[in-house]
């Protein structure tokens, strides 16, 4: 998995698959059941390669440790195939907009090549007060992250969402958007760095699915049981 490593180290610094949070307030109110039906609105979904002990990134910044095999990369694009509108942070989104670019391609896994279709075929929408024009295909910049504007994207979506960057992340589970949290938990103790689920906030979460892989790793995926 030569290829898989050059391109982590190509995105050194970010995950492709993960995004820091940043500590919202307590929530405050009451549950609600996590109910869906075939008609209910796009979900919005925070994923994650994390270390047993909880983190997106050691205290160096590395996440070399989190390097997924094909078996795992394949599902990451089985996964990342389902979402037809990315939420970006501007440090994610200029993390994430190698992928736009075909030249480093050409000696990747074919796993790898795949997700790259995968990325370009998805809409993205980046917060940032700095960017002036996006440099990727069905990208459009966001001065500031708005809750509401987020909630009716959910409402009129025709499939799921997803969310990266550590502030809007952070954002998004403050005001209840978040719908899904989908870890893979890779086998080992990095004893410290950015912390991949957010501190001193509740979160009442349904167990929906799990698995195991060849190489170690766990994937769960919880439902937010949101509050009124």
């Amino acid at each position: 998995m030569g290829g898989l490593g050059q391109l982590v180290r190509r995105l050194r610094g970010l995950s492709v698959w993960q995004a820091g949070l940043l500590t919202p307030p307590p929530w405050r109110r009451t549950l609600v059941p996590l109910v869906r039906t075939e008609s209910s609105m796009g979900k919005l979904i925070y994923a994650a390669n994390i270390s047993l002990d909880g983190f997106l990134e050691d205290e160096s910044g590395a996440f070399d440790w989190s390097v997924p095999d094909e078996e795992v990369h394949a599902f990451w694009n089985e996964h990342e195939r389902h979402i037809g509108t990315s939420l970006y942070g501007r440090r994610m989104y200029e993390t994430m907009r190698v992928w736009e670019d075909d030249d480093w391609l050409t000696d990747e896994p074919a796993v790898v090549r795949e997700y790259a279709g995968i990325w370009r075929d998805a809409d993205k929408v980046v917060y940032s007060t700095t960017l002036t024009e996006a440099s990727t295909a069905r990208t459009r910049i966001e001065r500031q992250f708005d809750p509401e504007a987020v909630r009716r994207l959910k409402r009129t979506a025709g499939s799921d969402l997803s969310i990266g960057g550590a502030g809007i992340a952070a954002e998004a589970f403050r005001h209840g958007l978040v719908d899904e949290c989908v870890l893979l938990l890779c086998p080992v103790l990095v004893g410290g760095g950015k912390p991949a689920l957010p501190r001193g906030v509740r979160l009442d979460l349904e167990l929906l699915e799990h698995r195991r892989f060849d190489n170690g790793v766990v994937y769960v995926r919880h439902g937010v049981r949101h509050r009124l």
